[in-house]
């Protein structure tokens, strides 16, 4: 019977596909833990952040020990609500736990909207 299931397939390549999937479906899947997130703010920083929301970090990549850092550009409103946070680069795996914390952050009021640049180091620890 498999032998029908995998005609055409070698050893190897359906084990790697095979792999590669169930990795895939363990990232998507995987709980998140608190992260050991550290926030840098670019020096060019113009507003303080008052209140920060600490990004989630997903359990599997966590015991894979793999890190990586996220650099984003983050539109702040003259009242210290983000209203925007653009992606500028970093570890894939990370950018989409990052933007959602940053959205939750907010910053000390201003007298305009600002751009402000901001990096987001996970390390696993």
């Amino acid at each position: 019977m498999a032998n029908l299931f995998c005609r055409g397939w070698t050893d190897g390549a359906l084990t790697n596909t095979l792999a590669a999937f169930g990795l895939t479906l363990l990232l998507l899947l995987a709980p998140v833990s608190p992260s050991n997130a550290q926030v840098a703010q670019v020096d060019r920083s113009k507003r303080k952040v008052v209140r920060t929301s600490e990004p989630d970090y997903p359990k599997i990549v966590k015991h894979a020990h793999i890190g990586g850092s996220v650099r984003l550009n983050v539109t702040v409103l003259a009242s210290g609500d983000v209203a925007k946070v653009e992606i500028l680069g970093g570890n894939p795996i990370f950018t989409e736990s990052a933007t959602k914390a940053v959205l939750k952050w907010k910053y000390a009021p201003g007298a305009s909207q600002t751009k402000e640049e901001v990096q987001i180091n996970f390390t696993p620890d």
